[in-house]
């Protein structure tokens, strides 16, 4: 059911923001990622154990007793909730239907890449960050307002990405959703779509009117049993077709330098569906995961970078190479293949029967709902960015949840080809700031090792750095965490 549908508009869009993501988005991407990779050192590799012991922070509690605001663990799963969507099962898919096994060589090279670029916007959405009633606020508008002293590109990036995420993002996972659901049941009577349509936005509602509290709980719920099932999918597939794990492997690196393994482009198309593809899936550099990294409560910028890198590297290495080792064990030559959910779905039901569409379904779910709630709150940050009105805030939630209704019945097309172009605008208008302010990030990087190196856990200050302008939420209140006995003492 498809309450909108043009393909003049849709082929428009759909060479638009091809071309803009060939010849201008994935060179800049690149370009940055390998400039911070290198001045950096490696940052995304050479400090992978500081990642994984920085998500078992705590969060930094008040004099209250209460948490400032929400956990590096509670931020990487919000994160991780808009990274991890349909992108992972149907976007992985449309890759390799084009690209061949090879383009998830070059998925994998992205966002090894793209680490670095990760690392630095969210060490830099924590440092520019500002203190609300709800814990902490920040993201690439804010950084670009304070460091760049420029409000009204903070302003122009905010408005792309509400239209992006919470809008049009969303609006594809709720379509996903719906079409998965009438998939597994086997039935597309429009009655069954609109109540899938309607409770979809019921359950959005609740979520997005309760606060980021609610939502970093909701979400970390969900996150984890998300990817544990559908990996466990993947595992169960991979031990169904053991014997062809090695050909899956082969084909993976010996296909990503093959001139005749994509359709219609050679080389060229395998490297632009894998680096594209990822970096739609993971979002590094993208100017999205930095909203919510920005709210957790640490005592240290470089922190958060560190942990949203990880988000990453969950994503691809993790998510995305499980659907990847479903298509490829049971369609070994999948170029020309039908492209998105249904190569998914399809290599599925060949490796453990028809009732695995049923599961598909459910883990889509999961996947797509997440998303949902980690593209929202992108936007509340932004809106908020923009007017601290209470009225406006109120109507972004109605639009938030309505678009939800609208998604799940409309063509997912039109949707998909116009966040596909917007997002470009914001990943240009966010890796070009980035770039101008990397220096700062290098800075914070080194008074974190250092204080690592001395075995300390590292606490900064904005008195440690006073010739950056624009730092007001790292006073040593911020950095502080009292025991609930010590607000008690303080009552």
């Amino acid at each position: 059911m498809q309450l909108f549908h043009n393909e003049a508009i849709e082929a428009w869009l759909g060479e638009s923001g091809g071309w803009l993501w060939t010849w201008i988005i994935l060179p800049v991407v690149a370009i940055v990622g390998l400039y911070f990779t290198i001045r950096t050192g490696a940052v995304q590799a050479r400090m992978l154990p500081n990642m994984l012991r920085t998500l078992t922070d705590k969060a930094l509690v008040g004099r209250d007793g209460k948490p400032k605001s929400i956990s590096s663990f509670q931020a990487f799963t919000v994160s991780a909730a808009s990274r991890v969507g349909v992108g992972n099962v149907a976007g992985v898919a449309t890759a390799i239907a084009i690209g061949g096994p090879g383009a998830v060589f070059w998925m994998w090279i992205m966002a090894f890449i793209g680490g670095a670029s990760s690392f630095v916007e969210s060490t830099l959405g924590q440092l520019y960050k500002e203190k609300s009633s709800d814990g902490y606020i920040g993201g690439p508008a804010y950084y670009m307002q304070k460091g760049l002293k420029a409000r009204w590109l903070g302003i122009v990036f905010a408005v792309i990405l509400v239209i992006c995420f919470p809008i049009a993002f969303s609006s594809l996972q709720a379509n996903t959703i719906a079409q998965a659901i009438s998939g597994a049941a086997g039935n597309s009577d429009p009655t069954l779509m609109v109540t899938i349509a309607v409770a979809l936005a019921v359950l959005t509602a609740l979520v997005v009117f309760g606060g980021i509290r609610r939502i970093a709980q909701v979400s970390q719920s969900l996150v984890p049993a998300m990817a544990v099932l559908y990996i466990l999918v993947g595992l169960l597939v991979v031990v169904v077709n053991i014997s062809e794990l090695p050909r899956v492997l082969g084909s993976i690196f010996t296909e990503a330098f093959n001139f005749q393994s994509a359709v219609g482009g050679g080389l060229g198309a395998v490297i632009m569906q894998g680096v594209k593809r990822g970096m739609f899936s993971n979002e590094a550099g993208l100017g999205s995961a930095p909203n919510v990294g920005a709210t957790a409560a640490v005592s240290h910028p470089v922190k958060q970078g560190l942990v949203q890198t990880l988000g990453v590297y969950f994503d691809t290495f993790v998510v995305c190479s499980v659907t990847a080792f479903i298509i490829l064990v049971s369609v070994p030559d999948p170029l020309g293949e039908t492209q998105g959910i249904e190569l998914t779905q399809g290599a599925l039901a060949d490796s453990l029967g028809a009732w695995s569409a049923v599961l598909l379904a459910v883990i889509i779910l999961l996947l797509a709902f997440s998303s949902i709630i980690g593209n929202y709150y992108y936007g509340e940050a932004n809106i908020a960015f923009m007017t601290r009105s209470k009225a406006v805030m109120t109507a972004y939630r109605t639009l938030a949840t309505t678009a939800v209704l609208i998604g799940a019945l409309a063509s997912v097309n039109v949707v998909w080809s116009f966040a596909d172009g917007i997002m470009g605008l914001m990943a240009l208008t966010n890796l070009v700031s980035i770039f101008l302010l990397g220096g700062i990030a290098l800075k914070l990087l080194k008074h974190y090792s250092a204080q690592r190196a001395l075995g300390q856990d590292p606490v900064f200050l904005a008195t440690d750095m006073p010739e950056l302008s624009g730092i007001t939420a790292w006073t040593p209140e911020d950095v502080e965490s009292f025991e609930p006995a010590h607000a008690k003492h303080a009552k």
